[in-house]
């Protein structure tokens, strides 16, 4: 508040960032020093009409000390040095009335003492309150004492007043002593019911706060599963157009043609990377991912992970060198190889979006061993566009890029470097970023692994895979064994086709017409006619009265659902039956859709779109173990 020299109201000196009782405080102070000025004043012409010197001065003094205490209250409402200084005025002053003006303990010194018992305990609290009752008490109980006993002498004799001044300094007492507990009392009260309607409107707080989370938990179960539906919706045409330009270039295009299909195989795998990113953030943000705990080899990982990136770069005439630390070549770590991977493939294909001329370094660095652990640096550096220093903070926010030019010329969702972070603040991580416009940039992250005690196998040549990471979002990835494989080229024409008999029985339960037809097409190729069911129900009477080795079943389907024809066929009377592979085909992005496959009984699942190699590996694999 402003100091106000010329202030004498109250209301300036009040405040709402005070609280409640240092404001009942200044309160008193404020009026308790205008009454003791009128009582002082009323006492000091009493005493000087009597001729009564000593006491004259006595009342002057404290008259002044009040005055001037009370201006600077209303200049700066210091309220506890001024409590202090009021208590040591009233101590000196009632010892020098009992010692030395009076000399006995009357009624007015049995007042002051109250009064000082009462103000200190209020203004001051316990502590202070105990202090400067014993201060005025002990030594009035000591003169008594010395008065009892005729000990107390001094070369002084007391002044007498009249009757008319005891009358006004014990009206005057009684007065601050009833204001004094008046007020206090007035604040309590206060006190007590502003602290029922806090306690009231907490509560009626903390129902809304358990509405709003229930509320807030509605909306992202509605959010998971509009997400989940979108990707349904979006993935079984992407499906349709990826599987079809897989059959189509099977079938020995022209090479315009087969340009044409490129084209329109890498846009839809464009579209379904976008899907990708927007499902893998949603699941980020809702705190559901968990982070594996398997062993890897972190040279065969990176080989992995930058073999297809290797690729991209040299198509735009950049120069990609991958720089893995020597002395993790023969250690097994135990991590999360595929949110590892996660991390340096989008940090990588940034760095390669963002770069027109020049160089991509990858760099893994052993910082420090201590046999059981050992902390690893990783680095993507480039010599790309770079970022303003004001926009560092901003290129981390979801769907954000450096800016609106920026999204325009090289596309993308923004959600990238969202989801890095994201992932390694999860692992109490940080991100560290240098950059300078027009010269590039450097990311860089620090991250633990413990080791295990057995020595990786021996170093293979690593050939870069053609294709790219599998999906991060479905669950699936390179890994084996709890151990990272390369991925395998995913070839045009399938090498599987020749291994597998025409006689295998295939029963696939698909809805949607154009699936259908893409999966008659796809087995053909493979010299096999599948059984086709519309939904789930049509499934299971067929199986009933049929035999099959192998069922694709989609998810969902009219009538009945993947999951419940799944329960079904798991309870029918015939093992042979009952025990039939199942393999989920979905489209959907449910962040718990493997658990619910399992759940269901199935064996397994392939996400749609899917490639035709991983879906005849999983068919193969059932069937060969059923």
């Amino acid at each position: 508040m402003k100091e106000d020299l010329f202030n004498f109201s109250i209301y300036k000196i009040l405040s709402k960032d005070q609280s409640m009782l240092d404001q009942a405080r200044i309160r008193l102070l404020y009026y308790g020093c205008i009454l003791c000025f009128v009582a002082l004043g009323a006492l000091f012409i009493s005493v000087y009409l009597q001729g009564l010197f000593y006491m004259s001065v006595t009342c002057a003094t404290v008259l002044f000390c009040v005055a001037a205490l009370f201006k600077y209250l209303t200049y700066r409402p210091d309220w506890l040095r001024i409590a202090h200084v009021l208590l040591i005025v009233g101590t000196v002053v009632n010892l020098i009335s009992v010692f030395f003006l009076v000399q006995q303990v009357n009624l007015i010194t049995i007042q002051i003492i109250i009064l000082v018992i009462v103000f200190s305990f209020y203004m001051l609290g316990q502590n202070w309150g105990m202090f400067y009752s014993l201060l005025n008490l002990l030594p009035v109980l000591l003169f008594l004492v010395m008065q009892y006993d005729h000990n107390y002498f001094i070369d002084f004799k007391p002044e007498k007043s009249d009757e008319s001044t005891s009358i006004i300094g014990v009206f005057a007492n009684f007065i601050l002593i009833i204001f004094i507990n008046s007020h206090f009392y007035t604040a309590f009260v206060k006190n007590i019911k502003m602290l029922k309607e806090n306690g009231e409107e907490q509560a009626a707080l903390n129902i809304k706060f358990e509405k709003a989370i229930e509320k807030a938990e509605k909306s992202s179960a509605v959010q998971s599963e509009f997400l989940s539906t979108m990707s349904h919706e979006i993935r079984t045409p992407l499906n349709a157009v990826i599987g079809m330009s897989n059959l189509l270039m099977m079938n020995s295009p022209r090479p315009d043609q087969n340009e044409n299909l490129e084209i329109l195989k890498f846009s839809a795998n464009n579209l379904l990377a976008i899907v990708n990113d927007v499902l893998d953030f949603n699941k980020i943000e809702s705190g559901k991912v968990v982070f594996e705990k398997i062993k890897f080899n972190m040279v065969d990982l990176m080989h992995n992970i930058c073999g297809g990136q290797i690729i991209k770069a040299e198509e735009k005439g950049l120069l990609f060198k991958l720089d893995v630390d020597s002395a993790l070549r023969k250690k097994l770590l135990f991590g999360d190889p595929t949110r590892l991977t996660q991390i340096i493939f989008n940090l990588v294909s940034n760095a390669i979006k963002f770069t027109a001329q020049g160089n991509i370094w990858v760099r893994v660095t052993c910082l420090e061993d201590r046999h059981n652990n050992i902390t690893i640096g990783f680095s993507v550096r480039d010599t790309g566009i770079g970022i303003k220093k004001e926009n560092l903070e901003t290129i981390f926010e979801p769907f954000t890029q450096e800016s609106i030019s920026t999204t325009r010329q090289y596309g993308g969702t923004g959600l990238g470097l969202a989801i890095v972070k994201r992932l390694l603040e999860l692992q109490g991580l940080q991100m560290h970023v240098s950059s300078k416009v027009n010269e590039g940039s450097d990311f860089s992250f620090n991250m633990e692994f413990p080791v295990a005690t057995e020595v990786a196998p021996a170093e293979r040549k690593v050939q870069p895979p053609v294709a790219q990471p599998r999906s991060l979002v479905n669950g699936t990835k390179a890994v084996a064994n709890g151990t990272v494989q390369t991925p395998p080229a995913i070839p045009v024409a399938t090498e599987h086709a020749d291994t597998l008999s025409s006689s295998l029985r295939v029963l696939i339960a698909e809805d949607n017409p154009v699936n259908v037809m893409l999966m008659k097409k796809l087995f053909s190729k493979w010299k096999i006619v599948p059984t086709i069911a519309e939904n789930g129900e049509r499934a299971v009477e067929i199986l009933q009265y049929g035999n099959f080795d192998i069922i694709l079943m989609d998810l969902q389907m009219p009538v009945m659902n993947g999951f419940d024809a799944t329960i079904e066929i798991r309870k029918m009377p015939d093992p042979a039956k009952a025990n039939i592979p199942i393999i989920a085909l979905t489209a959907s992005a449910l962040f718990d859709i493997k658990d619910q496959v399992t759940s269901a009984g199935m064996n397994g699942y392939v996400a749609k779109p899917f490639k035709p190699d991983e879906l005849m590996e999983k068919i193969q694999a059932l069937v060969a173990t059923a």
